[in-house]
C-alpha cells in the first residue's frame, strides 16, 4: 500500500472516497478492484448535476475481461467528472488513486465517510 492510500476510505465493494476537505470528494475504483478487472477499456461516467446515492451504481467500468458497476460509497451531486478516461481509461489501471478517479461529488452527509473502511481495515479485509 502507497502513502497516497492512507488518506482514502473504502468500501467493501472495492471504491474509494478522497475527502477534499471543502465538501467535496473524489471517487474512484481501489487498485485491487482495477487489478481484478485486467485491462480496462473503457468507462461510462456519470453526468455532471447527477445525484448519486450510496450503493447504487453511478459509473461502469469495462475491461477485456468484464464490465463491472461502480457503486457510490457516499451520496451527493456530481460536479465533475473525469473526462480524460474517454480517451484513456487504462489510467484507471495505471493510476487508479490520483490519474484514473471517475467523479468528484459535492456530499450531503459526512457521516458516511466514518462508515467507510480506512486503508488498513480496507486491505486487512481483502488479504483474507
Amino acid at each position: 500500500m502507497s502513502t497516497v492510500e492512507k488518506n482514502y476510505k473504502f468500501a467493501t465493494s472495492h471504491e474509494w472516497v478522497k475527502d477534499n476537505g471543502d465538501g467535496t470528494a473524489t471517487l474512484g475504483i481501489s487498485n485491487h478492484a482495477q487489478e481484478l478487472l485486467g485491462d480496462v477499456v473503457f468507462v461510462e461516467l456519470p453526468e455532471v448535476g447527477d445525484v448519486i446515492t450510496v450503493g447504487e451504481s453511478y459509473s461502469l467500468v469495462e475491461s477485456v475481461k468484464a464490465a463491472s458497476d461502480v457503486y457510490a460509497p457516499i451520496s451527493g451531486e456530481v460536479v465533475s467528472v473525469n473526462e480524460a478516461l474517454d480517451d484513456s481509461p487504462e489510467m484507471v489501471n495505471e493510476a487508479p488513486f490520483t490519474e484514473g478517479w471517475i467523479a468528484k461529488i459535492r456530499f450531503v452527509n459526512h457521516a458516511q465517510l466514518d462508515k467507510l473502511l480506512g486503508s488498513d481495515a480496507y486491505y486487512a479485509g481483502i488479504e483474507e
